[in-house]
């Protein structure tokens, strides 16, 4: 949820304790204050569901309340700054990189949102207790970080940790760097990303988590992706689909230029930058069949 955006009938926001059901009217007590992106400007404790009719209510969305990607510089970590420090710069960043109206709030913990039965974006996990929610309650049987080291240490997370813990409870961790709030960077991880992904999915062990930092840009253009080149989708139809889950705000160029850069290979193709916004939009059936064999061979990369 952004400026002015209210949640979709049927989110749940989430963090991983117990589950308070409101239903709408969303009634709010003196002791329990509301938060999840921007314009809700509070603080959630548990979590919220909004229902929606039972027959539509098909996959349990969860919202691990969370928001935007930061620009994260070469050396971010500043001795000192406290956390809530971080956060504003991250945020600042976001905005002026992805120019939308989402925050990350660190301080709130992992969130994240099913996708599909199959499919789960988030933000990063935090500490290894995060890895044990995730397998118990999410059978997640697969974990995609898109985050590079600096990312990580920005925020100080123990990555080596969260990965030995995988280890144990039999998590496959895999990793695809992209730099955040870089549309060219995403654009060049995508294929690779995407293929970590399709395999996991096809592989059928469990759940596939996909994150980066906070879940908004680089890990739901991976998913979106995903949804447009493996499940018969345009771009548009997968964006919507996945942002009415999950309000980000994803680079759909980068998405475009990905899809590009599978598709077209002659020599004398018209450079991406001169296209018009609508094309790659959607692909012809056979540009659609090599795009996945193209992405399936990058599996070993």
């Amino acid at each position: 949820m952004g400026m002015g955006m209210e949640a979709p009938l049927g989110t749940v926001l989430s963090f991983s304790s117990s589950s308070l059901v409101l239903p709408p009217p969303l009634q709010q007590s003196s002791n329990f204050n509301v938060f999840c992106f921007s314009s809700l400007q509070t603080n959630v404790r548990s979590s919220i569901r909004l229902r929606e009719p039972r027959n539509n209510l098909r996959l349990n969305k969860k919202i691990y309340c969370k928001a935007p990607e930061s620009e994260v510089q070469e050396n971010p970590t500043r001795k000192g700054s406290s956390s809530k420090n971080r956060m504003e710069e991250y945020n600042i960043a976001m905005k002026r990189m992805m120019r939308n109206p989402y925050e990350y709030h660190h301080d709130l913990g992992m969130n994240y949102t099913l996708i599909t039965e199959d499919l789960i974006v988030g933000s990063q996990p935090q500490k290894v207790e995060d890895i044990d929610h995730l397998k118990e309650q999410e059978n997640v049987a697969y974990i995609l970080n898109l985050q590079q080291d600096q990312d990580v240490e920005y925020w100080g997370i123990d990555l080596q940790s969260i990965v030995k813990r995988c280890e144990e409870i039999e998590i496959h961790h895999m990793r695809r760097p992209a730099r955040d709030f870089d549309p060219e960077s995403l654009r060049i991880m995508l294929p690779r990303a995407v293929s970590s992904l399709e395999w996991a999915i096809e592989e059928g062990k469990g759940k596939v988590y996909v994150h980066c930092t906070a879940g908004l840009g680089r890990a739901p253009a991976t998913a979106i992706a995903y949804m447009f080149w493996f499940q018969g989708m345009d771009l548009n139809a997968a964006y919507d689909e996945l942002t009415s889950k999950r309000p980000c705000g994803p680079s759909k160029r980068a998405i475009r230029g990905a899809t590009y850069d599978l598709a077209k290979t002659e020599v004398w193709k018209e450079p991406f930058d001169s296209l018009p916004d609508y094309a790659f939009q959607d692909v012809a059936d056979w540009e659609r069949k090599l795009i996945e064999d193209r992405v399936r061979g990058l599996r070993s990369t």
